[in-house]
């Protein structure tokens, strides 16, 4: 589908495990034209939980594969272990060990996960932000048009590093000079569809607005928020908005500025307010997901 002449830019949103929603929808892409979802998509842009589904597409894992790790391995990512969890959050500053994240994309990624940026068959864009100073980063490949700074980054620590939310994992370190880094939803981010965009149409030669598809993966959004009843509900409910207020901002951003592209934006609403670590209700959020992914027209849109 991509063949007949259109770019395709995909961006997924962070989310956490509700990551989930949009990987069935690329499921059923991969069985709607039978082949893998980097051979439709031109462009892959992620942050958080969005970095590492566009990290694995690019890395040419299966969809139905990349839904049964949010399934059968969130567990050993978001590791249980509560009261100690909270402790350690207290103490640490984090719940959660960045190192069994990047242990299970390891193993997942296989013969990738010694890819560079530069080694991927298709454009990406995973977002990140610099603990030091706060620093925006946007780790794509190196291209003429570009500054060229990130093309030999590893795909692997990039993603990593996009999904270091704060308080829930440890800043992940990337070589001089980019140092450690925490999720790129800390800023504006947490949708990165725009920043894409910007990429593709400003810093790079093969992206026309008029001959470009783009399309906008959220991971649901709840809409009935209760009132937080403790300092630690109140500092989640802050993160969590620091996390994806941005979202409606860089929809209306695409809209306005690139209005010669066809543009989808796609979040479904959830009933359950689920936090980014409620691997509990990873079923929960799979049912959401093959829902959601029945009333996504993947022919129409391509």
């Amino acid at each position: 589908m991509c063949g007949m002449g259109r770019k395709i830019i995909l961006s997924i949103d962070g989310g956490g495990i509700r990551g989930i929603i949009p990987a069935v929808a690329l499921a059923k892409l991969e069985q709607t034209t039978g082949k893998p979802a980097r051979e439709t998509v031109s462009f892959a842009a992620g942050t958080s939980t969005g970095a590492l589904l566009s990290a694995a597409v690019a890395a040419g894992i299966p969809a139905a594969r990349i839904v049964e790790i949010y399934r059968k391995r969130g567990k050993e990512i978001f590791s249980p272990g509560a009261p100690w969890n909270t402790i350690r959050q207290y103490t640490t500053g984090h719940k959660y060990d960045t190192r069994n994240l990047y242990k299970v994309l390891k193993e997942e990624f296989g013969p990738a996960a010694d890819w560079k940026l530069n080694d991927c068959p298709i454009d990406v864009l995973i977002t990140a932000t610099a603990l030091s100073d706060g620093k925006p980063w946007y780790f794509v490949r190196d291209n003429p048009k570009n500054a060229r700074t990130t093309g030999t980054q590893k795909l692997l620590d990039c993603a990593t590093a996009s999904a270091a939310a704060p308080t829930y994992f440890e800043p992940w370190p990337l070589p001089a000079p980019v140092g450690k880094l925490v999720d790129g939803g800390v800023g504006v981010t947490g949708n990165p569809v725009y920043q894409a965009c910007v990429e593709a149409f400003f810093y790079h030669d093969g992206y026309q607005p008029e001959e470009t598809t783009v399309i906008s993966f959220g991971t649901g959004r709840f809409q009935s928020q209760k009132s937080p009843g403790s300092i630690l509900a109140w500092l989640n409910w802050v993160l969590d908005e620091l996390l994806h207020s941005p979202q409606d901002q860089q929809t209306l951003l695409v809209r306005r500025h690139f209005t010669a592209t066809v543009f989808h934006r796609l979040d479904p609403t959830i009933k359950k307010d689920v936090d980014m670590d409620g691997v509990g209700e990873v079923e929960y959020l799979y049912g959401v997901g093959r829902e959601f992914a029945q009333g996504v027209d993947w022919p129409a849109m391509l």
